[in-house]
């Protein structure tokens, strides 16, 4: 494995749990979470599926960026969608489905392209490349 040369380390820290509270280092995150309804949570509050699906879409778009060179992505838009579910008994896990949406490349095959090769340099791809089932679809 190569030895990673820092440039920015990000600290948040959680007391509760899912049903704590969370804060970061410099103060810009400081809210409540809470589980969701759907899994018997009290709801109202934002859960780490959210926190995670809000990462992945903001560093899946700055990848596409990357890659993206002479086609504007001009009201594009990244959608994460992280699912929560289990394989059985105490054995849970999450999915994500990443749905690109990039109005000015020329088709949606090459939208997919772009898509497939955000996926291949996006820090969250690669940190959860071959742990977690992700889906990229390029979408009109």
């Amino acid at each position: 494995m190569k030895k990673l040369k820092v440039d920015y380390t990000a600290i948040a820290r959680n007391i509760g749990g899912r049903k704590g509270h969370v804060k970061s280092d410099d103060g810009l995150l400081d809210f409540d979470v809470a589980m969701p309804k759907e899994i018997g949570g009290e709801g109202g509050k934002t859960n780490p599926e959210q926190l995670l699906a809000a990462a992945y879409s903001t560093c899946f778009g700055g990848a596409l960026a990357s890659v993206a060179q002479k086609v504007s992505l001009r009201d594009s838009e990244i959608t994460a969608k992280v699912h929560l579910g289990s394989f059985g008994p105490e054995d849970y896990g999450i999915a994500v489905d990443i749905f690109v949406k990039i109005p000015h490349a020329s088709s949606l095959e090459e939208a997919q392209k772009l898509a497939n090769a955000a996926h291949e340099i996006c820090l969250i791809s690669k940190a959860t490349r071959g742990n977690i089932e992700v889906n990229v679809t390029a979408v009109e």
